[in-house]
Parts: structure tokens; C-alpha cells; sequence
């Protein structure tokens, strides 16, 4: 028998016939050794261990990425309004009844100034609510609104290759290959997704998709009809794959770890972390139903399949509660939201606007995504769109402003005019 110390660990487990069978829920161990037998047997022996669980570390704030977030409140404010908007039959809405869901809308001002701050939006105009009442202000998308949503569906009718692959990706990540309709449904627009593609897209590709109950009913699944092996490739696999085409040197498919500055891992975290960054990467599309959920290989996985799904969004993250959603058919733990602080040099969770959100951090320079989406050219144009009506509102009040001016200037010319005898 012979006994390795901890400097010649990786060394062994390189050049040995047979890999480490089970390195245990924890490999942070204060002096770790391996004992290796005539038949090249591996094992190791821990001074102590741990659940995964007792391995904290501290929550560090991230002012670039809380940034990222902060920036798009006025883009998600607008949208969350329109799309309250366009819901509507007709997709126009009174006023007044706009008026009574500020609160759920997260609308800090009056309706009628949030109108006013975006003028490009809406049109008000006088209609009834019911025939022999008086008219009423009722609200609809102006022609500038319209304009850009049909440029909308021109950009997702032209990436709908794409939108195929992003669906087909979800329910091969899934445990049965079936993710429920209404859950897909919940989670669209995080993708891109058209509100209708259940109607829309998935008929359209019945090799790729087969839909189970009625939508709405909570008894509704997508299912997956065929396997297609171009989109079982994540982008892992595919970042190495290109790697290897450029280098022309095999490379191995791991996770970018990018630690903010300042940023501290405890010893056992280290070791931990070190030893865990070991273990071959485990892709979201391969077979999980063997892995123990207690196991380092799963945790492995669960921060594949977090990765990937935050790759496949369009601004590379999304509310924790959402992903949640998902644990049945990822298989994610009941404590799954302990793996973004665990590897917080692969994500960040932010807690911007009292919602915990996952970031993916290689997905950002500073508080910028770099990582772009083609269906981002949709949030591009809504924001030039707001950019516009800021403007016309900018110039609505310097000639508001401007007539005023003119007005205390012709007055006070008729005051000077008036003989003082006549006062």
C-alpha cells in the first residue's frame, strides 16, 4: 500500500487505471489521503466531512450586475404595462380600470402621468363602457406602439429556427422529455417565446412536439416527439468544441469561473470548490436518473442545467422563484437556490427590487450584457421607442414652457402700454 499527501492528489488521479469511485457529499477535509491498493483501487480518506450544505459562503453584493438589473426597470415597467394592454379584448382598456391595478403593475405614479412621461405608447381616447352611459377615456396602443409590435413578430417569425431549438432544449433537459404547458407557458417571454406558440409554433413542428391535455386547465404537457442530437449540445460542450477546432488541442468542457474582486472563499470552501471543479463536466442533455441527488456529480449537473437554461434566456438570468418552478422536471433539490451562492464565480443572485435573481456572470462586462440574444434587437427597438417618446415629450414641454414665457412677456409689454392715468 502507499499513501499520497495532498500535493500529489491530482497527479494520482490522472495516472491512475481506475478514477476515484466516490469522493463522499464533501471533499473538505483538513489533510485528505489516498490510499491506493495493488489493483489500482482508489479511495479516500477524510480527517471529517460534511453535507454540502454546511458549506456556506457569504452573499457579496455586485454593483455592475444589480446594475444590469436596475437599468432595465424602465424597459420592464413599460413592457409589463402593454402587455396588460394588448391582454385586454379589443386590447383596449378604460382608463380608470387601468387606474385600479397600479398596484399589482408596480405603478408609483398615476396612470395619466405615466401616459404623459410615455407618450409614444398609447392613445387616449372617449368611448362608452356600456351603450347609454357617458363616454369615458379608454386607452389602445398608438400607431407608433403598433409598428413596432409588428416589427416584433417579423424578428421571431425570422429567428423561429431558434425559438424551435430553445423549446426543444427545455424538454430535453426535463426528466421524461414533457414539461408542463402552463409552466411554459409562465416562463415564455424569459426565452422569447411567442405569447401563442402553443397554438402558433408547436403545430407547425409536429416531428419536434406533441401537446397532452388542454392549456390552462393545469393538466397540459408539451411533450418531446423526436430527439434531435444538434440541439443535444450545450454551450459548454460547444465553447470547448470550437476551442479545440481553433487550437487544434483537445479541450475539456468546463465552466468559466470569474470571482469578483474582493471576493473570499473559506478554507474548506477552496478545497471544496477545488476538488469539485475536478469532476468531469455533466452535460443537461445526458441521462440523470442514475445519479444520487446527495451526490457531487448531480451538484455538478444542477450547474449545468442552471447554466444552460440562463444561456438560453434572452438577458441571461431570471427570478430564482421562477426557476423553481421546474424542480419535478429538472430534478433540482428543495434547496436548489444554495447553488448560485456555492459557485457565485459561475452565477450571481441578485437581490435588486426584493426578487432574488440568477445571473449568469460570463454573460456580462461590468453591468452590460455581452452575451447577446438575437431577439434582444426587440428590447433595442422598444427602448428607442421610449427614447422617442421621451423626447416628443421633452419638446412638448420647452413649447409649453416657451408659450408661458411669451405670454408674461406680451403682458407685461400691455401693462407698460396702459397710461398710468388709465390704471
Amino acid at each position: 500500500m502507499r499513501f499520497f499527501n495532498q500535493s500529489s492528489i491530482s497527479y494520482h488521479l490522472m495516472n491512475s487505471r481506475v478514477g476515484v469511485r466516490q469522493w463522499g457529499w464533501i471533499a473538505a477535509s483538513s489533510s485528505p489521503s489516498l490510499l491506493v491498493d495493488a489493483d489500482f483501487r482508489v479511495r479516500v480518506w477524510t480527517q471529517f466531512s460534511a453535507s454540502i450544505s454546511s458549506l456556506k459562503v457569504v452573499w457579496r453584493k455586485d454593483h455592475d450586475l444589480d446594475g444590469a438589473i436596475e437599468n432595465d426597470k424602465e424597459w420592464r415597467l413599460c413592457t409589463k404595462v402593454v402587455k396588460e394592454v394588448l391582454n385586454e379584448p379589443g386590447q383596449v382598456i378604460p382608463l380608470r380600470y387601468l387606474e385600479k391595478r397600479r398596484e399589482r403593475l408596480r405603478l408609483q405614479v398615476k396612470v395619466k402621468t405615466f401616459l404623459n412621461n410615455y407618450p409614444g405608447l398609447f392613445d387616449i381616447y372617449l368611448d362608452r363602457i356600456k351603450p347609454k352611459t357617458e363616454p369615458v377615456p379608454f386607452i389602445r396602443a398608438s400607431d407608433r406602439l403598433c409598428r413596432f409590435l409588428d416589427k416584433e413578430k417579423h424578428i421571431k417569425a425570422e429567428n423561429e429556427h431558434l425559438l424551435v431549438a430553445k423549446l426543444c432544449k427545455l424538454l430535453m433537459m426535463s426528466r421524461d422529455k414533457v414539461v408542463s404547458a402552463d409552466k411554459l407557458v409562465h416562463v415564455k417571454r424569459e426565452f422569447g417565446i411567442p405569447d401563442d406558440f402553443l397554438c402558433s409554433m408547436v403545430p407547425k413542428y409536429p416531428q419536434y412536439f406533441k401537446l397532452v391535455g388542454s392549456p390552462g386547465e393545469g393538466k397540459s404537457f408539451l411533450e418531446l416527439v423526436s430527439w434531435n442530437p444538434d440541439f443535444a449540445q450545450s454551450v459548454i460542450e460547444q465553447r470547448a468544441e470550437e476551442e479545440s477546432r481553433l487550437t487544434g488541442i483537445r479541450v475539456r468542457p468546463a465552466f468559466n469561473v470569474k470571482l469578483p474582486k474582493g471576493f473570499f472563499l473559506r478554507k474548506e470552501m477552496r478545497e471544496w470548490t477545488r476538488d469539485w471543479m475536478e469532476l468531469s463536466y455533466i452535460s443537461p442533455y445526458a441521462d440523470s436518473s442514475q445519479l444520487d441527488q446527495a451526490s457531487p456529480e448531480m451538484e455538478k449537473r444542477t450547474v449545468g442545467v442552471f447554466h444552460e437554461l440562463l444561456s438560453l434566456s434572452i438577458l441571461k438570468r431570471m427570478p430564482v422563484p421562477t426557476l423553481g418552478k421546474f424542480n419535478e422536471e429538472y430534478r433540482f433539490s428543495n434547496a436548489f437556490s444554495g447553488v448560485f451562492t456555492r459557485h457565485s464565480g459561475i452565477f450571481y443572485m441578485s437581490l435588486k427590487g426584493g426578487i432574488k435573481t440568477a445571473m449568469l456572470r460570463e454573460a456580462y462586462q461590468n453591468s452590460e450584457l455581452v452575451d447577446r440574444d438575437p431577439l434582444l434587437a426587440i428590447k433595442d427597438m422598444f427602448i428607442e421607442l421610449l427614447a422617442e417618446g421621451r423626447l416628443e415629450r421633452a419638446e412638448q414641454l420647452k413649447l409649453r414652457k416657451e408659450a408661458v414665457q411669451r405670454d408674461m412677456e406680451m403682458a407685461a409689454i400691455r401693462n407698460l402700454e396702459i397710461p398710468p392715468d388709465e390704471v
